[in-house]
């Protein structure tokens, strides 16, 4: 049997779930392969730049089984993230050798960070945190920036969202390397979906008020948080502020990189959603956040979150288990 090997690039202050995602996937698939299933099982190491153990973010502290420059390459290199980015910079040399040796590069989080800084994301498109998107395409120029995907492919190079998104990943991993079936059975052996339904927009805040003291924008913000369901029409939040349309369109779009209608859209869905994890129905989601009808909420919710309301529910609204008598 031919052991795909994995190495998984670990340092002072990575999130700990980023690496032990990627661990438990492989090495669940790894076991199954020992077991006598189809394809090659899979050999982990864990490596870090020194060799040495690394504390994560939360105090644990992880084994390096061999340091960086010692490793001869991989068939996948994974780069985990942190939550200072920097820290994920400060590894481009690290990870632009360890890339060169290695067949196939994904990051993990805000582990893109490191590949964008290893030059390994020109001209591709990639993901990240929700959080943290803006910045990746900020730093990046060159990088497209696929701010509502679970996990990106682009060539032999893979980028995921945030933490969690790394078992998201590793099972794309794993089923493009054994199929579907092997990955199949490692999802179900970790009781997590094999794909999960909808983007990372749906764990985000969908409509944190833009930071903007302009003296026209400013207050249209806040009159539009204050009260979701009034008439903001463009019309409307033009005669507010004694402009034409027109000119409060350029000023949405020069302030918060929207239009009022979008804008407006945003609130109200991030208004509907909080009604709805708090108990309203559908019905009163929609009407009291301004959104008018059930399918006005269903259609917004499919363009923010890539989910139903009811779907949305199911998973959100209470972290109860089902019971049985």
């Amino acid at each position: 049997m031919t052991l795909h090997s994995v190495l998984v690039l670990a340092f002072d202050g990575v999130r700990l779930l980023d690496v032990s995602a990627p661990l438990e996937v492989f090495s669940t698939a790894g076991a199954a392969g020992a077991a006598g299933a189809a394809g090659a099982g899979y050999e982990v190491r864990v490596c870090s730049p020194g060799g040495r153990d690394v504390r994560t973010s939360c105090g644990l502290r992880i084994g390096a089984d061999l340091a960086a420059g010692e490793a001869s390459g991989a068939d996948t290199l994974i780069v985990p993230g942190a939550v200072d980015v920097e820290l994920c910079t400060a590894l481009a040399p690290t990870v632009a050798a360890l890339a060169a040796r290695s067949r196939r590069v994904a990051s993990v989080c805000t582990g893109a960070f490191a590949l964008g800084a290893a030059g390994l994301l020109a001209g591709r498109r990639a993901t990240t945190h929700w959080e943290h998107a803006a910045g990746l395409a900020r730093r990046y120029p060159d990088v497209e920036v696929t701010a509502d995907a679970i996990h990106v492919r682009d060539g032999e190079v893979w980028t995921s969202a945030g933490v969690t998104a790394g078992i998201d990943l590793c099972l794309a991993l794993v089923e493009e390397d054994r199929g579907p079936a092997e990955a199949r059975a490692v999802a179900r052996d970790l009781v997590v979906f094999l794909q999960r339904p909808g983007g990372q927009s749906q764990f985000s805040a969908a409509s944190r008020t833009p930071p903007t003291g302009h003296p026209v924008v400013r207050p249209l913000l806040d009159a539009v948080a204050a009260d979701p369901a009034a008439d903001h029409s463009a019309s409307a939040l033009a005669r507010r502020a004694g402009v034409s349309a027109r000119h409060l369109a350029r000023l949405f779009r020069e302030q918060i990189g929207a239009t009022p209608a979008a804008y407006v859209e945003r609130v109200r869905v991030e208004a509907a959603r909080m009604l709805l994890e708090g108990g309203a129905s559908v019905t009163g989601a929609a009407a009291r956040s301004g959104l008018g009808s059930d399918e006005s909420l269903r259609r917004a919710f499919a363009r923010h979150f890539g989910v139903t309301p009811s779907a949305y529910l199911a998973r959100f609204r209470t972290t109860a288990g089902k019971a049985y008598a």
